[in-house]
């Protein structure tokens, strides 16, 4: 019985110390981490919601870039700080598929990071030059069935979402291109241009404003929906592989055993931000768009996704960089 009492009385005061630390917070600067390099998508969309956030909670949003292998080095800091709401990470995809493609297993979603909430989607999309001779999907697809292996596309590097898009393309069109990593988007894009290249795989921020210049075309968006910035682009889904889907999509995290009352406030405080203006018009002005959702949403999300890139790196045998 005594030990049976002083156990009450041990999580009574655990529940107590995480109702008054929700209750204080935040009260000092909260530290969001990004690991990609600053004037990147994941970047953009990280500082937009942290001085969203900023103003709606009266504290001061420090993002923090932490770029290199492939945001596991974002990832190691975030699962090795305070579970106190104080230091937070704005992930992508590869998060969910880094478990897969790394050896050893750099994290455990599961054990390791508390999910808060969905943010938004950019689309990837397939491009080419603008006077290429792959104009439709169906015009590289049966080039590619006709020449395996000869097509050559360029992603910014292996393991990469783009990359990891077009392996999911491959297999639903039945085809094999060549894939040609690079350092980033951008030169890949320069190499497009400059005639290197047949196609890239980039996400839209990267590839729109070449679009609009007149040097290159997108031959298809690879999100469920198409883009707002070029509504007249068809979705790889309706042209001819229904269910297609393959986004850059970005989400709020923080380390395991954050006290769910602070998660119930930032999970709160991103919804609130996903409604205004400023973030609607932000992910719009790079063809994506907010997602907002709950964070039981997201963990399933995540747990799906962490699957379908475990599938597609054992089938394709995709080795990061």
């Amino acid at each position: 019985m005594r030990k049976i009492i002083l156990s009450f009385f041990a999580v009574s005061n655990l529940l107590f110390a995480s109702n008054l630390l929700a209750h204080d917070y935040p009260n000092k600067p909260i530290k969001v981490l990004v690991g990609y390099a600053p004037g990147g998508a994941v970047d953009l969309v990280a500082r937009t919601l942290g001085q969203n956030l900023s103003a709606s909670m009266g504290q001061s949003i420090v993002i923090e870039n932490k770029p290199g292998a492939g945001t596991n080095i974002a990832v190691k800091q975030l699962i090795d700080s305070p579970a106190d709401g104080y230091t937070l990470m704005v992930a992508a995809n590869a998060l969910a598929a880094n478990m897969s493609l790394y050896k050893p297993q750099p994290f455990d979603i599961d054990k390791d990071i508390t999910p808060i909430a969905m943010i938004g989607r950019v689309p990837v999309v397939i491009a080419t030059s603008a006077d290429s001779k792959y104009q439709k999907i169906s015009d590289l697809i049966k080039a590619a069935k006709a020449n395996p292996d000869f097509i050559t596309y360029g992603t910014p590097g292996n393991g990469a979402t783009p990359h990891m898009a077009m392996k999911f393309f491959e297999q639903a069109a039945g085809i094999s291109l060549k894939h040609v990593p690079y350092k980033g988007g951008a030169p890949a894009i320069t190499d497009l241009i400059g005639g290197q290249l047949d196609l890239v795989a980039v996400n839209m921020l990267e590839v729109a404003p070449h679009v609009k210049s007149g040097k290159l075309k997108i031959v298809a968006v690879m999100s469920a929906k198409r883009s707002p910035l070029f509504l007249e682009i068809p979705t790889v889904a309706e042209l001819g592989f229904p269910g297609f889907e393959a986004s850059v999509w970005y989400s709020l995290i923080a380390p395991a055993k954050t006290p769910a009352s602070i998660v119930k406030t930032l999970h709160s405080q991103v919804e609130k931000a996903l409604q205004s203006k400023e973030m609607t018009e932000r992910l719009g002005s790079v063809g994506g768009e907010v997602s907002p959702g709950t964070t039981a949403q997201l963990i399933a999300y995540l747990n799906s996704e962490r699957k379908r890139y475990e599938k597609l790196v054992r089938e394709a045998n995709i080795q990061p960089d």
